[in-house]
């Protein structure tokens, strides 16, 4: 784990000292990434940078940014790759000599062999970039599912990149960006910015499983190097494809156990982490060492089920109580993020990151197997939607709005799910993740969000599951959330509280093997009355019983709980000041029947939230172009 950064000149052009100091400024700022080692390499029109966390040979060889044997191709990888060692091999016969035991090392000398090829032959979690002088090439690439990030803007004079979006957004202070108000627009309804956009205008995520190439004198181009199977199902007996489940959990979570530092795992008490843990504790000589966050209410906390998995195991257990008190964290939170990012977990994950990393350098996480065996409670309305959809038009129409009248006076999420089943698969879904739908922006937004393209979210999410050639509801909308969900949130969430932290996380659930078999598994298998129907057979022997029969919760914080305390009077505060309104995004009236309905019992906490974190975010980027006033409000 790492943090790189870097800067391609213009054609033709030499690298300008500002954008050598905006390089030097970028691995400043993200310096947390990596506290062990810093590089800096310098070539013909191009500069890359390197923070490193010694993870494998911790000696100063497997410092970067790393060389081929005569200098010509040199590299700068964050991340781990899981196969380098027959990799290595492999290359050490073919003739070339490397430097060190350094996993990215191989990096370097795939690519003299195989060019942009070698994405295909690494597996792994990695964000890359890499300098062919002889070429004058550059390849930017992710890995297959997302788990590390990459980030990158045009300036005046050329192209840069990093690993964190806010080291990219204060790296040029003679450039700075404005707000992208139709990406906010995508995240009041989803909670995220999903990619390529960010919440800033010029500057990218570049998506995963993607690879940019960018060669002198031509515009750079973009290509994914891998795609998760869809539409050939898997037919075999349910124990067949138990048996092979379990086996490619077993080799992906000995895979992810090397390391030449200490190591552990986060444990929830739900399914999938116990899973890993248990799975651990079988491939280990050592107790493991497993790490769990809960809350002061003993109902709102899953404690009391880490601790059944830790006696189980006889793990070396570690726990940690957030208070209300430790919400003071979100604007150190949405600095890291560089975008408002209103996953309330944040802010649970960076604690347990925080105090993981007080122990150990790597942790195994369960991160994954709902997006891969179907375990968000939304997968389930999908299967009967296929009903409702085989009604007539005019007895689906009166059903939708029976719905919507009895949820507005029940819960407005109940509404939203009415409203939308008069939809197509994208409504449903963006109704059940119970954010900011159509109806709530058309009331809250001011004069400038108004002027945005309506249910923008809606017509991409609805041409994303169009490109998907899974065979039934359930499987598309596992293919959106392993596109969307699962890299911009989750994932995104991961790596920003564990890199804060100096910490390493990998999952196993997110080896290619293993997602690769899930995307083919028929939905029989995957869900009946709840998910994760094959997981939980794979894994029951090493999960206790009382884990197993549980309904799922997420990580989230108890945000109504908390909403009706102290942080619901901090959120008014913020929401309704002066400088708040004078943005002019929303109208106050607005906000204010958010927090009467919630009053009441019948608004979401989560909305709130959302809104809260956006207007931190404006607050900690003042001055990087974050100021929106109505004087200043335009949309492009």
């Amino acid at each position: 784990m790492c943090g790189i950064a870097g800067f391609l000149a213009d054609a033709g052009a030499a690298v300008h000292p500002d954008d050598r100091a905006a390089v030097r400024r970028m691995l400043d700022r993200m310096a947390h990434r990596g506290p062990d080692a810093e590089g800096l390499w310098e070539g013909d029109g191009v500069v890359l940078g390197h923070r490193r966390l010694s993870i494998i040979d911790l000696s100063p060889e497997g410092n970067q940014p790393i060389a081929n044997e005569d200098g010509s191709v040199v590299a700068v990888v964050n991340g781990e790759i899981y196969d380098f060692g027959p990799i290595r091999e492999e290359l050490l016969r073919a003739g070339h000599t490397l430097r060190s035991r350094s996993d990215s090392e191989v990096v370097t000398h795939l690519w003299e062999d195989h060019g942009e090829g070698l994405l295909a032959r690494i597996d792994g979690m990695f964000a890359l970039a890499v300098w062919d002088a002889r070429t004058r090439t550059l390849l930017l690439a992710r890995d297959r599912v997302g788990k590390k990030p990459l980030f990158h803007r045009r300036t005046r004079r050329g192209l840069a990149f990093a690993s964190e979006l806010h080291a990219l957004v204060r790296a040029f202070p003679d450039e700075p960006p404005e707000p992208d108000l139709a990406a906010l627009d995508e995240y009041l309804s989803l909670q995220y910015v999903p990619a390529p956009r960010t919440a800033w205008k010029g500057i990218a995520k570049l998506p995963a499983a993607t690879a940019m190439v960018l060669r002198s004198g031509r515009a750079p181009s973009l290509r994914r190097h891998w795609s998760r199977p869809c539409g050939e199902t898997l037919v075999a007996p349910p124990e067949e494809l138990r048996a092979e489940l379990r086996r490619l959990l077993e080799r992906a979570v000995r895979r992810r156990m090397v390391a030449d530092v200490p190591l552990g795992a986060f444990l929830s008490g739900g399914v999938d982490s116990s899973a890993i843990v248990g799975l651990m504790a079988r491939a280990s000589t050592r107790p493991i060492e497993t790490f769990s966050i809960g809350f002061p209410h003993a109902d709102d906390s899953e404690l009391a089920y880490a601790r059944t998995v830790s006696k189980r195991w006889g793990t070396r257990h570690h726990e940690f109580v957030v208070s209300p008190a430790m919400t003071t964290t979100l604007r150190s939170i949405v600095e890291h993020h560089g975008e408002p990012f209103a996953d309330s977990s944040a802010v649970a994950t960076w604690y347990l990151a925080k105090e993981t990393r007080s122990q150990v350098t790597v942790a195994l996480s369960g991160d994954g197997s709902d997006e891969n065996f179907a375990g968000y409670r939304r997968y389930n309305p999908a299967r009967w939607a296929g009903i409702v959809d085989a009604l007539p038009r005019g007895v689906r129409a009166t059903l939708a709005r029976a719905i919507a009248a009895a949820g507005s006076r029940v819960h407005s999420d109940v509404a939203d799910l009415g409203a939308a089943l008069g939809d197509d698969e994208a409504g449903r879904y963006l109704a059940l993740l119970g954010h900011f739908g159509a109806r709530e922006k058309a009331s809250l937004y001011g004069p400038a969000m108004r002027a945005l393209a309506p249910r923008a979210t809606e017509l991409r999410f609805a041409a994303l599951l169009a490109e998907s050639a899974a065979p039934d509801r359930v499987r598309r909308l596992l293919d959106l959330d392993f596109g969307t969900y699962l890299p911009d949130d989750i994932n995104a969430k991961v790596d920003i509280a564990a890199m804060a932290h100096a910490l390493e996380v990998r999952c196993p659930f997110l080896d290619t093997a293993v997602v690769e078999f899930a995307a083919r598994l028929p939905t029989s298998v995957q869900l009946r009355w709840r998910g994760k129907r094959l997981l939980r057979a794979a894994v029951r022997d090493v999960v206790p019983a009382p884990i197993l029969r549980r309904t799922k919760r997420g990580f989230g914080l108890p945000l109504r709980r908390w909403m009706t305390e102290d942080l619901g009077a901090m959120a008014r505060d913020t929401l309704l000041d002066r400088t708040a309104r004078t943005r002019g995004l929303f109208e106050p009236a607005a906000v204010e029947a958010l927090f009467a309905d919630f009053a009441q019992g019948r608004g979401s906490p989560d909305r709130l939230w959302t809104l809260l974190v956006l207007e931190t975010w404006f607050r900690a980027f003042e001055g990087a172009g974050a100021t929106l006033t109505p004087a200043r409000t335009s949309v492009r």
